[in-house]
């Protein structure tokens, strides 16, 4: 009975919050939908800046939910950071507090589904302490998925770079200006799909839309969160106001970066010996072992027998 009680009781708030989410943001969208044709009757979808107009409808749904959720101001322009170095638009950021809302709800709603069909029997105390585990996991896991994108997002990054400059010290020395020289080299099927040449791609779409030029570099460095990106922004700042030689400065620093990234890769597979430990005792060894005491035990059984 209480078990009953309790799915009721879930049941009956998620279908309210639902129905009350759903009935809102349906309304406002037709709402900004038909004021948007009142006066921007001219302007074609596509060209639109706003997230309603760009996402699903999932995506709509969960901005919404993402926009009711009480956060500070700091966690938000945190929240931005990160999805600017995963490579997301950071008016996303409504889709993904909205998320970590509705998993955080998923997850306890789906174990208590389930539970009746499962061989499991707990205590009260043991059901209301594994729900709200569930809700903690379900509010962290797209938290841990922003994290890894940005990492693997940042590796990439960092092993492409050298290619880029190489790319960038040939378009320079064929006479190119540095912003022809970065729109030449991200055009190369080589980097198609690369997030560091898209991210030079809109660094110069920024500067032909009338932003200032180190501003927009700087825009591009804060998006990648790689230091070495960082470096490169902030050397192309410095032979731009003094002066010295664009191209010396690019080979040297390609240098530099190719040279780490071996050392990265050296460091990588020294740490394999260590890795491979535990699989070598616990897996391999027993296994030698068995063939080869194995019969050795067998024809001592024997003898003594």
């Amino acid at each position: 009975m209480l078990y009953m009680g309790i799915i009721s009781v879930f049941i009956s708030v998620a279908l309210i919050v639902g129905s009350a989410l759903y009935c809102t943001f349906i309304q406002r969208s037709i709402m900004q939908e038909r004021l948007d044709e009142l006066f921007t009757p001219n302007v074609a979808s596509e060209s639109r800046p706003s997230l309603m107009w760009e996402a699903t409808p999932l995506q709509r749904y969960l901005a919404g939910a993402g926009e009711l959720m009480p956060i500070r101001a700091q966690d938000r322009a945190k929240y931005m950071k990160f999805l600017a170095g995963a490579g997301c638009r950071k008016e996303g950021v409504s889709i993904f507090i909205g998320s970590k809302l509705i998993l955080s709800l998923l997850l306890p709603g789906l174990f208590i589904l389930l539970y009746p069909f499962s061989a499991l029997h707990l205590l009260h105390s043991d059901f209301i302490l594994l729900e709200i585990t569930l809700a903690i996991i379900g509010y962290l896991l797209p938290s841990f998925w922003l994290l890894n994108r940005v990492k693997h997002r940042k590796l990439e990054i960092f092993h492409t770079l050298p290619d880029i400059l190489d790319m960038l010290i040939i378009c320079v020395e064929a006479g190119m200006g540095i912003d022809a020289a970065l729109v030449k080299a991200t055009d190369h099927p080589q980097f198609k799909g690369n997030p560091l040449a898209e991210e030079f791609k809109t660094t110069w779409m920024e500067i032909r839309a009338g932003k200032p030029h180190i501003e927009a570099l700087r825009d591009m460095a804060d998006r990648t969160m790689v230091d070495d990106v960082s470096a490169l922004v902030t050397m192309f700042i410095q032979t731009e106001r003094f002066g010295t030689s664009l191209t010396q400065a690019l080979r040297i620093y390609s240098d530099n970066l190719r040279t780490r990234r071996c050392q990265a890769a050296e460091e990588a597979a020294a740490g394999t010996a260590v890795k491979m430990l535990f699989p070598i005792v616990f897996f391999m060894f027993p296994a030698l072992f068995v063939a080869l005491i194995g019969p050795a035990i067998l024809s001592l059984k024997l003898l003594f027998n």
